[in-house]
């Protein structure tokens, strides 16, 4: 009987934030890979180990999680003034699915140190020492993010004392600037607010009528109150991941708010696109204490949120998502903004899971539609493991 051997293909396995995932550059996948379709999405799901009817990815790259069964392919971008293309895919763990619906923002982090490691950038906007100004076309929502990305001696500086809330040791901090991210969501006609309500009364069979601000901005994001869903806002993982009931409960919240959102015609294409949109819930902030066992006092903190990503509560928070809440955060009347204190604001902090996070936008009202020029947080990335992942030569 004959056996196919495996085949290798140079990837680099990198931390980006919060999530952590396995880097290509377009050029070295295999040609049938090197065009969007079912070749490159086998392929991806072979290298994660998806799917798993075990829920563990064991004969893969992936960590059987939301944060940890991701991809991602780079390559030089063609467009003016940006340096790299960055594509994300988001492997389904249990079914045979790539969703490229939306951005992963903690793994935004990582695109410009692999950009430049790979030789991907320009030499000539390279320092030796300094920052390097890395311009990234988000090519999932077409969109830019600018990363400032520290170098030392002619390398990417991935050590240093920035400290992460989810993320156990400290790295070197690379700022972000997510440019216009209002997403461009078929259906929504680009709409900030797509309903065109900072606030709707949303219909959710077994569950109610609930207060929701929907929102496109880093990621479709639904946020609906905390109390009004029986919550504190102070919850940990197991709390909702181990209620069937609760999942089953957010999973109908999210596809009643994509359809609402004109994100899907039907509520049956939800399964399709498990990535977006997001649900989360906000509350006043309370004294709680965070999975790491650290207090977060109500005092530091303006806010806080929880988030539910691929069908389970995150144990930080999604990059996008974060810009999604200090998008909403800076328009007064959203959930967001009245959970925060209300009022004007360019800036929130808010208590997740892990810790808290302060991100920033600069929000605006224009010819009667809500506008966000930028916004900004801070991250951090590592190379994990670089060399190659080796495959069956079937996949």
């Amino acid at each position: 009987m004959a056996h196919l051997p495996q085949i290798r293909i140079p990837a680099t396995y990198m931390r980006g934030g919060t999530s952590k995932g396995v880097f290509f550059r377009l050029d070295d996948l295999p040609a049938t890979a090197q065009t969007p379709g079912a070749a490159r999405d086998a392929l991806l799901m072979r290298v994660i180990g998806s799917p798993d009817p075990y829920g563990k990815q064991i004969d893969g790259m992936g960590g059987a999680t939301s944060s940890t069964s991701k991809t991602v392919i780079i390559s030089r971008s063609s467009r003016p003034d940006h340096d790299v293309d960055y594509l994300f895919g988001q492997v389904s763990i249990d079914k045979a699915f790539v969703d490229w619906s939306g951005n992963c923002g903690n793994l935004s982090a990582a695109v410009g140190p692999f950009a430049i490691s790979a030789g991907l950038v320009d030499a000539s906007r390279v320092p030796r020492d300094g920052v390097a100004i890395v311009r990234i076309w988000q090519a999932n929502i077409g969109k830019t993010i600018i990363a400032h990305v520290p170098m030392t001696d002619g390398a990417v500086q991935e050590t240093g004392d920035f400290e992460l809330d989810g993320v156990t040791f400290p790295a070197a901090e690379v700022p972000l600037e997510f440019m216009d991210p209002a997403a461009d969501e078929e259906g929504a006609g680009g709409a900030m607010f797509p309903t065109g309500n900072l606030v709707d009364d949303l219909d959710v069979p077994g569950v109610g009528t609930l207060k929701a601000t929907m929102i496109n901005a880093g990621i479709p994001t639904i946020f609906v109150e905390a109390e009004a869903i029986g919550y504190k806002g102070t919850e940990l993982q197991d709390a909702i991941n181990s209620d069937a009931k609760a999942l089953a409960m957010f999973e109908t919240i999210r596809a009643h708010g994509a359809l609402r959102m004109g994100l899907i015609k039907s509520l049956d294409e939800i399964a399709t696109r498990q990535h977006t949109p997001k649900v989360a819930f906000v509350a006043k902030p309370v004294d709680y204490v965070a999975s790491s066992g650290k207090p977060v006092r109500a005092a530091d903190v303006d806010l806080l949120v929880r988030a539910m990503s691929m069908g389970k509560l995150h144990h930080a928070m999604m990059g996008t998502a974060a810009v999604a809440i200090g998008t909403a955060a800076a328009v007064a009347g959203t959930l967001v903004n009245q959970a925060a204190g209300g009022g004007e604001r360019e800036s929130v902090r808010f208590g997740h899971p892990s810790g808290t996070l302060r991100v920033g936008a600069q929000a605006s009202l224009k010819d009667g539609e809500w506008v966000v020029t930028k916004a900004i947080m801070s991250r951090s990335a590592r190379v994990l493991m670089e060399g190659w992942v080796r495959v069956p030569a079937d996949a």
